[in-house]
């Protein structure tokens, strides 16, 4: 089978809909599952709901109804009437969420996050599946948490591979075109589990690697993999070729266009990883496969953004020794932070993270009373992949540098 996903800015609208059916029509559909994420910036919507419905109710309304509008709106585009059972599997959809918005009980925001945020891909796959049964492509839809099990750790779950496995393999005909949610899973209770913001290009490769796939496609608004991001950097190209172990380089910096996730099991069956413009679908695009580096051999750059910088040292300006630096990383590790930069010297420790979880007030707690702790919140990771001089300088330039730090291939530099 082939695996295509297509996110949110390629179902953005009813045009974005329609064009799914132009590039089905160029590069056929037989044998195909197909990924799709929330249209749009859905999963933003849904996300500021999810705070009205625990820290404001009195804005849940107006929320939930933005949410209504753009899919109604979209609906009423596509189909020619408003009697199409599309709409009845809309509202069942939104019925089964206000059930659930009335009847929790539980304050965990990660639980509540992973009940709520799913309906973005639940109600645009839903859309996309009637759409692509009314122009003759027809398909089954299926609820990918039926598949993709879990373990529990809400907003960034873990795949039970075995039982993974058996379900797709038990479920998916290979002649079949199903169209189903990236992003989801469910645990061993069947609530909803997510894999991570931009997980829907795990899901495919999750889907790929249980089926042995014949190769993965992401379809988006850029031409493949460019050597940055053309909305932070200048006079980006095009990279044709990439190796599975560049990618994941990549993809472990930071790069937008490739999940973390999405890669280890491609490289572990060596399935074909393409990235390809849904506008220009005869396009060659990128390829990841095993080639080895990239080609052409360019500096890469990459952004992170909103991050914390935290620099430490003893109390007594003792060295930082391997207790410490374990102490530090336990600490982390418990308060769920993503570590992206660490840096020692013999009397300090310096660490840049995501703080996903909002968990820094209570880190600090703990470090400021063994440790003298700078911090530096709303900081930018750059990161540069095959870097030189030029390209390091251009960088820099008219930046507070917080800290830097060079290996072979690799530059890293924190900025205010």
């Amino acid at each position: 089978m082939r695996i295509f996903k297509f996110g949110g800015a390629s179902v953005k609208d009813a045009d974005g809909v329609r064009n799914v059916i132009e590039v089905l029509k160029k590069v056929g559909s037989d044998n195909t599952l197909i990924v799709v994420s929330a249209m749009g910036k859905m999963t933003n919507s849904f996300e500021r709901a999810i705070d009205a419905y625990l820290n404001d109710k009195s804005n849940l309304q107006n929320e939930m109804e933005g949410i209504k509008t753009f899919h109604r709106d979209i609906l009423l585009e596509l189909f020619k009437s408003n009697q199409h059972e599309v709409f009845g599997a809309i509202n069942e959809l939104f019925e089964e969420l206000g059930v659930f918005l009335k009847t929790n009980k539980s304050p965990d925001y990660s639980f509540v996050y992973d009940q709520v945020i799913g309906y973005g891909e639940l109600l645009s796959t839903t859309i996309i599946s009637f759409y692509l049964n009314e122009r003759g492509f027809n398909n089954n839809w299926l609820d990918v948490r039926t598949c993709v099990k879990t373990d529990n750790y809400y907003r960034r779950a873990n795949i039970d591979w075995e039982a993974t496995q058996g379900l797709v393999s038990k479920t998916i005909d290979s002649n079949t075109l199903y169209v189903t949610q990236g992003f989801l899973g469910s645990d061993k209770n069947n609530f909803t589990t997510t894999l991570g913001r931009e997980g829907s290009d795990y899901t495919a490769a999750i889907f790929a690697y249980c089926l042995n796939a014949e190769s993965v496609t992401i379809w988006k608004d850029v031409p493949g993999v460019l050597n940055g991001d053309p909305r932070v950097f200048e006079n980006t190209q095009l990279l044709h070729a990439i190796s599975y172990t560049e990618a994941i380089e990549l993809a472990f910096y930071g790069a937008s266009v490739i999940h973390p996730k999405t890669l280890q099991p491609l490289q572990q069956k060596e399935i074909p990883l393409f990235v390809k413009s849904f506008l220009n679908p005869d396009d060659s695009g990128t390829v990841v496969n095993k080639t080895r580096g990239i080609r052409p051999k360019v500096p890469c750059f990459i952004l992170k953004q909103n991050q914390v910088l935290l620099s430490l040292s003893t109390l007594d300006f003792s060295y930082v020794v391997e207790e410490n630096i374990s102490e530090i990383f336990n600490l982390l590790a418990s308060h769920k932070m993503k570590v992206d930069v660490i840096q020692n010297s013999a009397i300090s420790f310096s660490v840049c993270f995501d703080d996903t979880y909002n968990n820094l007030e209570k880190l600090l707690l703990h470090l400021k009373a063994k440790f003298k702790v700078t911090c530096h919140k709303d900081v930018s990771l750059y990161t540069i992949r095959h870097y030189d001089d030029l390209s390091i300088k251009a960088l820099e330039k008219d930046k507070i540098v917080l800290l830097k730090q060079l290996f072979q291939e690799t530059m890293q530099i924190v900025t205010k």
